[in-house]
């Protein structure tokens, strides 16, 4: 067995236990890590199968932003572990039925296709001046494609997670009433004799004379 069947065997068994995990942890945070291996793995079997272009981008978008994302989230909520094991039991087999149906058509599908294919070869993109081969890279190619052919249609997303991303921004930015925020320029100006003011007082003071009783007529009017 080589070094890249190793990888491979490495990389697939980490996967199965970290997405085994996923379904079967208890406290979310311990969830959205597996997942996480999970993801790992799988960008490392994209490297082994020369999408190198795949594999960076499910490392930056997913785990780099998505999950992220998702552990912030879940960390903040305050999930009712007990109210969502509650109906555990009464839908498991309606689950493992739906689970079962959908991992036996994922199978018949991936045997399916992937039976009989060879591994994929390194194509030769150029020479060089001294008359070597280049190897053939999919993400620069990937690349001029995106940049000459749909170059138009990149401009357009682009603006738009522009405008989402200025939106979202504009959004969580509001000045709320309700907001006990501080001016940090106003505590920079503030000077002693705003904080503490010095009141003169007489040491003593006459006390006010009692009223007299209000008698029944006044009562009365």
């Amino acid at each position: 067995m080589d070094a890249k069947t190793g990888f491979f065997y490495l990389f697939s068994v980490v996967l199965l236990f970290a997405a085994f995990r996923v379904i079967t942890a208890r406290n979310p945070v311990h969830a959205v890590l597996h997942l996480m291996l999970a993801f790992s793995q799988a960008a490392g079997l994209w490297l082994l199968l020369k999408a190198e272009f795949l594999a960076i981008v499910l490392v930056l978008v997913y785990l780099g932003a998505v999950m992220v994302l998702f552990m912030f989230v879940v960390m903040m909520l305050d999930i009712d572990m007990a109210g969502v094991r509650k109906g555990f039991w009464k839908h498991f087999p309606l689950a493992a039925a739906v689970g079962g149906a959908i991992a036996l058509e994922m199978a018949a599908v991936l045997m399916a296709g992937f039976r009989g294919m060879d591994e994929p070869k390194v194509m030769a993109s150029a020479v060089d001046a001294v008359g070597h081969v280049l190897p053939f890279s999919n993400a620069k190619a990937l690349g001029q494609l995106m940049y000459t052919q749909y170059l138009l249609p990149v401009e357009i997303a682009a603006v738009i997670l522009l405008v989402a991303m200025i939106a979202a921004i504009a959004l969580t930015l509001r000045q709320r009433k309700d907001s006990k925020a501080i001016d940090p320029s106003e505590q920079v100006r503030v000077r002693a004799q705003d904080r503490m003011r010095i009141v003169k007082l007489a040491p003593t003071m006459q006390a006010p004379e009692p009223s007299a009783p209000a008698t029944a007529q006044e009562t009365k009017a």
